[in-house]
Parts: C-alpha cells; structure tokens; sequence
C-alpha cells in the first residue's frame, strides 16, 4: 500500500538524482524493511522469492543509474529515508 502522499512525491519529484520506483516496487521495498527475510516478503505479498528479489535487483540498478549505488539492504533503507519514501520511525 502506497498513501496517497507518497504516491504523489513519488510521481511529482523530478530531481534528477532520484530514481522513479514504480508503486509496487516501493511496497516490496517497505515490506522488505519490515521483514527478516525474502521469504517472508514473499509470503506476505503472495510473490515468489525469485519476484521479491527481481523487483530489488530493479531498484538497487534504479538506484545505480542515478549514481547512487545501495548494494546492501542498509543503503537501500539509507535512500529510501533520504528520498522520503520511509522515515526513520516507520522502521
């Protein structure tokens, strides 16, 4: 679930150094914060591993594309605060 302040940041922010996630690419990532494990984001959201897992290689690359690489799950958690997708007491 996108809230609808977030959906528009995420459809109205240009700047040119932010990747544009698509919707549900920023579900599997918040939900990939809150779990332990792939597995369980998988479960949770009725995907398979291998779908949980393509829809984060498409980030991190995202991510990369704009030169701002987050090979680990702590960069990504580290961009999504600085992009405003997540904040620090939502973890």
């Amino acid at each position: 679930y996108t809230p609808p302040a977030l959906s528009g940041a995420l459809g109205t922010d240009t700047r040119a150094n932010r990747p544009k996630l698509t919707p549900r690419q920023v579900d599997v990532l918040l939900e990939w914060f809150h779990c332990e494990s792939k597995e369980m984001v998988a479960q949770k959201l009725n995907l398979t591993v291998s779908t949980v897992n393509g829809y984060l290689d498409r980030v991190r690359v995202k991510y990369a594309n704009v030169g701002r690489e987050a090979p680990t799950k702590a960069a990504l958690v580290a961009r999504a605060i600085q992009d405003g997708i997540v904040s620090v007491d939502d973890l």
